[in-house]
């Protein structure tokens, strides 16, 4: 199928916003921040390379000291971090794209040497339960219990998700996504298995959902909300996740999100991710029955497949991570049907090690 025929280089009007095709590069965590979580001129590097895409969702940017939890990634919680954050958006303006910040707060999938010794935060004292060690400051170290959040703390959480959403937008983003998903806090608060609250924010489907929908409200008031986008991962298992109630809790998440005007629901409905295997996946079909505004599908879709997602009505966008790790120029290989480059040493995807395995990668116009 050619670029002119492939709904994938379709425009797409986002509630006002003009997307040049249906080519989402997915937030990828690449730790290149440095010690003191700023934006930095290669990171602009790095974005400017990719800025073909329709959207770029930039890599999971923290809003708080207390939400970090991952070596040298970014934050947006200082006037520093802000000013960081201007070379990048200006990068992918100056090439004609768009980029949204996603927020995160990565709650009890953190560690206390990220926090001075004192245990990370969740809506409940449970440990994260796969097996893994997690990744710190000082190398890999064994899971901990966090600390459950007292309920008048949560205010505070939310208005840090509000103070980031000004600063993404003085940094001159064209949106912002809320990340609640993945296993971290928004997400822990959602599913039964990571939240046995008995407060307003836990005990039953529509407590667990109170916290996400107060931050879409606080965001609301910085943001229009045909400019906030919000990431679920129904199907997943990363850290740990996958309740039996999913499909119940999902679903009812996003009739609730219908009443907003987001610029999109962002739903990772690929199992290639981790899978709990509790039932059969959710798909995007289920979500479009029950959210009317545009859709984004993510993980492990082709050329192909994201074409045929979009050609049935599926979905409007089609999100792309690892392809876009090591082709910086992704829109193009699939518009001229393209090989690829050969995936990325993993080694370099989280690691602080500058320009390798990070803006090094050959574009069809330099082979």
């Amino acid at each position: 199928m050619s670029p002119n025929d492939s709904p994938l280089f379709q425009p797409f009007d986002m509630r006002g916003l003009t997307l040049s095709n249906r080519i989402t590069m997915a937030p990828l965590t690449r730790g290149r921040a440095g010690e003191h979580r700023i934006a930095n001129e290669i990171m602009a590097e790095y974005y400017r390379q990719r800025a073909t895409a329709g959207l770029i969702i930039s890599e999971a940017t923290t809003i708080s000291p207390q939400a970090n939890g991952w070596y040298q990634s970014p934050g947006i919680y200082t006037s520093e971090m802000v000013e960081g954050w201007k070379q990048v958006t200006q990068a992918v303006h100056e090439e004609g794209g768009k980029i949204f910040m996603q927020l995160w707060h990565t709650g009890r999938a953190s560690h206390s040497s990220f926090h001075g010794g004192q245990p990370a935060v969740a809506p409940s004292a449970i440990m994260i339960d796969d097996g893994e060690l997690q990744h710190t400051p000082n190398g890999k170290e064994p899971r901990e219990v966090p600390r459950a959040l007292e309920t008048d703390e949560i205010p505070g959480v939310v208005s840090d998700y509000a103070k980031a959403a000004e600063g993404a937008k003085e940094a001159g983003f064209d949106g912002v996504e809320i990340h609640s998903a993945n296993g971290y806090l928004l997400d822990e608060f959602l599913q039964s298995k990571s939240n046995h609250r008995t407060d307003q924010y836990g005990g039953s489907i529509e407590n667990r959902y109170r916290l996400l929908d107060e931050v879409v409200q606080a965001i609301s008031q910085v943001w229009p909300q045909e400019r906030i986008g919000i990431r679920l991962a129904p199907n997943g298992s990363f850290n740990g996740m996958g309740s039996p109630d999913y499909r119940e809790q999902f679903t009812y998440v996003a009739k609730q999100l219908n009443q907003y005007q987001l610029a999109y629901l962002h739903v990772m409905d690929g199992t290639g991710f981790g899978f709990h295997a509790l039932g059969e996946p959710m798909t995007l079909s289920e979500f479009r029955q029950v959210f009317d505004g545009p859709l984004m599908g993510n993980v492990g879709y082709t050329r192909e497949s994201g074409e045929l997602t979009i050609k049935r009505g599926d979905a409007d966008l089609i999100a792309y991570g690892r392809p876009f790790i090591s082709n910086p120029d992704l829109v193009q290989r699939f518009a001229e049907a393209a090989p690829l480059n050969p995936e990325a040493d993993m080694s370099t995807w989280y690691s602080p090690t500058g320009a390798d395995g990070y803006i090094d990668f050959p574009t069809l116009d330099a082979v």
